[in-house]
């Protein structure tokens, strides 16, 4: 017992070292100009425009609301004017509303879609990067890359239309997926006492999968190999999405998204160029049904869709 406590202590460490060696992203932004364009903007997007914008609402737009049209009446107020103040209060709320609904809103949206086209191209330039680069060649990238039994089943798919649709049903899966595991996400976060440890320990996990999506989708490796893969090795990744929820943990939901906006493309380099060591990557671990909820949840949504599928053929 002590022996596996010890060794999920060191998968967890291995994988916050791994995703906080953000050294690599110098790296391969210096050998990459592409690569050095995409991580600016999304920085410009997210990190000047956006968090500027939340600056300067905070600081400047809100105390000057706060002053034209003051709070409920002080003791030292006058009653003349102390009469105007609900009418203030409900101007100013209206007024931060309007600032919010037709700015960071569509800012926020603007970003959301920018950003994850971005991310891609991101994931992209790193991979490319690597390759040409000495930053993690030979025998340290040879540890850093997935087992080959995840790559056995790729060949396994049948070429033509019938891939073309098998690869349709991998995807609708996915979204389905990981659109029910964000929701379980939040559903234990209201768990008393214990939580928001298990709100943290989730969006560990689900930042962890994100992060390395990008790089097994460069590979082609089988979304079942995925969560697989990600299921045996569930400390490290644990350990590895921590760091990319540290700094949004606490913070208000539109402070932490451009936050994780700027922070988010940065861990995905990290991942292209990271790993579970293999002498690490072995059953030493049971496998941890981390995507159990969220899978059967998903099969109940398909086979709904497929009966509700199959009554409208019969009817029609």
């Amino acid at each position: 017992m002590i022996a596996k406590s010890k060794l999920v202590m060191l998968l967890w460490l291995e994988g916050f070292l791994e995703a906080c060696s953000l050294h690599r992203v110098v790296i391969l932004c210096h050998k990459s100009r592409k690569l050095l364009l995409r991580t600016g903007q999304c920085f410009l997007l997210n990190g000047l425009i956006f968090l500027g914008s939340l600056g300067v609402f905070k600081w400047f737009v809100n105390p000057t609301l706060q002053w034209i049209l003051p709070d409920p009446c002080a003791p030292v107020t006058s009653q003349d004017f102390c009469s105007f103040n609900g009418s203030y209060a409900f101007l100013r709320g209206g007024l931060l509303q309007l600032f919010y609904v037709f700015w960071f809103y569509p800012l926020y949206l603007l970003s959301f879609i920018l950003s994850n086209i971005w991310y891609n191209d991101v994931a992209k330039y790193g991979f490319e990067a690597i390759e040409k680069s000495d930053l993690i060649s030979g025998e340290n990238f040879k540890q850093c890359e997935v087992p080959a039994s995840l790559m056995m089943t790729n060949a396994e798919r049948p070429s033509g239309l019938g891939g073309v649709m098998i690869g349709i049903g991998v995807q609708v899966y996915s979204i389905l997926l990981l659109t029910f595991f964000f929701v379980e996400v939040y559903v234990v976060g209201v768990i008393p006492y214990i939580g928001k440890i298990l709100n943290f320990l989730l969006l560990s996990w689900m930042y962890a999968y994100y992060c390395y999506e990008y790089k097994w989708n460069f590979l082609e490796i089988p979304l079942e190999k995925r969560l697989e893969f990600f299921e045996s090795n569930w400390a490290f990744f644990a350990g590895f999405g921590s760091p990319c929820v540290l700094p949004i943990f606490f913070l208000s939901p539109l402070v932490s998204g451009a936050l994780m906006a700027i922070l988010f493309p940065l861990f995905v380099l990290t991942a292209t160029g990271s790993g579970p060591k293999k002498s690490m990557v072995a059953p030493t671990l049971l496998r941890l049904p981390i995507f159990y909820v969220a899978d059967k949840l998903s099969m109940l949504a398909l086979s709904i869709f497929r009966l509700e599928s199959l009554q409208h053929e019969k009817t029609g």
